[in-house]
């Protein structure tokens, strides 16, 4: 299981962000992506999930360009944006079973309820999402990753961002399971200490060094 990401160019306006850009991870690795706001952290990470073209170079899945494989890619993708992408008019429960449900893996109002009380919103599971906290917003979005341990890929954008101390050492957890299990992640941050166990096979990215 490879992710490639081949001569990788990214243009913004008139701006280039980032260019030949080249990196491969495999099963049981995690490539965590720094760099200052604006180096196009966020641009990158929507390049390899196919969400965004790039300029130049392509990004291989088994060896096999995304924009074949397609469909057969994003089921093999969760993929969680800088915005937490719930959904206000929905109690916090149903929005993991509706998340669930369209990336192909559905999943019951138990296990979601179980997950949401692993990062501890078990009081929070029956309420709107509106009325929730910016944290437990972002908690009720990485809750998908508690029951998404059968998709490889995992792509983050700032997954960090917003959590108490508590709910950070439950998502390094969470990770470091996947990982072990031979998943892969990909995620950006802006902070120095966020996987409590640091592994052989994390490796970094900086994109201020690479144009």
């Amino acid at each position: 299981m490879t992710l490639r990401a081949h001569q990788l160019t990214c243009v913004r306006g008139e701006r280039r962000l980032f260019r030949g850009l080249d990196f491969e991870i495999n099963a049981g690795d995690a490539l965590r992506v720094v760099g200052a706001n604006g180096s196009g952290k966020t641009s990158l990470l929507r390049i390899l999930c196919g969400l965004t073209q790039a300029a130049e170079g392509e990004v291989r899945w088994h060896g096999r360009s995304i924009r074949e494989l397609r469909e057969e890619f994003c089921r093999n993708l969760i993929y969680l944006g800088h915005a937490n992408g719930v959904k206000d008019d929905l109690l916090a429960w149903e929005n993991i079973v509706l998340a669930s449900t369209l990336s192909g893996n559905p999943v019951t109002q138990g296990d979601a309820v179980h997950a949401l009380q692993q990062l501890g919103l078990g009081r929070a599971v029956s309420l709107p999402t509106r009325v929730l906290s910016e944290g437990q917003r972002k908690r009720v979005a990485l809750a998908r990753l508690q029951l998404s341990t059968l998709t490889p890929l995992w792509i983050l954008d700032e997954p960090f961002t917003t959590l108490d101390q508590n709910s950070v050492s439950e998502l390094c957890r969470t990770i470091n399971r996947h990982l072990d299990n031979g998943g892969m992640v990909i995620y950006t941050t802006h902070q120095e200490n966020d996987l409590t166990a640091r592994r052989a096979r994390c490796l970094d990215l900086s994109l201020g060094t690479v144009c």
